[in-house]
């Protein structure tokens, strides 16, 4: 075999390897999609590879009709609504809820990059009193509608948290909004893409004891898309 031929082979060896590999990664980083069909319009989310428990585990749990029928149970206006608690499926008036999950909780994956900006997905779980690691609700969930901050407050923040914001977060907290006293506590693992009309219109439901809107928010359907 002359040098020409070997060379060429060579060559060969490395595309098809550089292809197997860019092929590898594109799968890894391909992103998952939720859809959440509510009573008051659809809800496009995708989840974050950073935090792939998290991630696996809600993909888990849609799958299995998990959310169907479920509550936005606790809305706070120009905070967040949350859902997620197989309690409030069928739930009576008035009835309280907030405490039922699937019995196991989810290993925190808090990243500082990942902030409460508006439309951010963030899990639920109990107080530090009782849960030092911050380990996540099985279930429950919340999705931040939030308010928006100026420089002197996000100041103020970081000299309480500890945290440092760059200017792109800065920006989103300034322009976006969100809850930044929540950031480094609660693990964040995805965002809304589209529908914060929809955020919007349950995050602003009048609501009664508990938080709980007086007008029944669902989510109708809940599934992955492919």
């Amino acid at each position: 075999m002359n040098d020409m031929k070997k060379l060429m082979i060579l060559t060969m060896a490395l595309l098809v390897g550089y292809g197997q590999v860019n092929a590898q990664k594109s799968k890894k980083v391909k992103e998952v999609l939720i859809e959440f069909e509510t009573t008051e319009g659809v809800m496009l989310v995708k989840l974050y590879n950073q935090t792939p428990l998290h991630r696996d585990n809600m993909v888990k749990l849609v799958k299995e009709g998990y959310y169907d029928d479920l509550l936005f149970h606790r809305v706070i206006k120009s905070f967040m609504i949350q859902g997620g608690d197989p309690d409030s499926r069928n739930a009576m008036p008035g009835q309280m809820l907030g405490q039922g999950g699937p019995g196991y909780t989810v290993p925190a994956e808090i990243i500082d990059s990942l902030i409460h900006k508006k439309g951010s997905l963030a899990a639920a779980r109990m107080g530090d009193q009782v849960n030092p690691t911050k380990a996540s609700s099985g279930s429950q969930f919340y999705i931040v509608q939030g308010r928006t901050y100026n420089e002197n407050e996000l100041k103020s923040m970081e000299s309480r948290s500890g945290i440092t914001y760059n200017d792109a977060q800065k920006q989103l907290y300034a322009t976006q909004g969100g809850v930044p006293h929540l950031d480094g506590a609660y693990t964040v693992f995805g965002e809304l893409l589209t529908g914060f009309d929809v955020l919007d219109k349950i995050g602003n439901t009048p609501t009664a004891g508990g938080d709980r809107p007086v007008k029944e928010m669902k989510i109708i359907k809940a599934k992955v898309l492919d």
